[in-house]
């Protein structure tokens, strides 16, 4: 099994570390690292077993065929992780959260 991110997915993680210290959700540097290394861990360790869905129509704009699954990283916040599936290859295309794109879920 093999994960890729798209490059614009490894920009937004990275800038999402930036984001995460810089807007105050968390203190320091370090635990907002923390925080986008367990996403990125729960991405590449769960995608081939999770329960998925077929991404909503809303989300073509980001690729054809996806399918998306859901990480609920505390009690707020649960992240959609949208992807496309070749055999035992996963490609991410695209990730948002419920306080942006809840919305398109219902």
């Amino acid at each position: 099994m093999k994960v890729h991110y798209l490059p614009e997915v490894e920009i937004y993680l990275f800038e999402l570390i930036k984001r995460l210290y810089h807007n105050g959700y968390f203190s320091f540097p370090d635990q907002a690292i923390n925080y986008v290394f367990k996403l990125r861990h729960y991405i590449e360790n769960s995608i081939a077993t999770v329960h998925k869905r077929k991404a909503p129509d809303y989300f073509i704009k980001y690729g054809k065929n996806m399918l998306y699954f859901i990480y609920k990283a505390n009690s707020t916040t649960s992240w959609y992780i949208f992807f496309q599936q070749k055999e035992d290859i996963y490609l991410i295309r695209h990730i948002t959260n419920n306080h942006v794109s809840a919305k398109y879920f219902r």
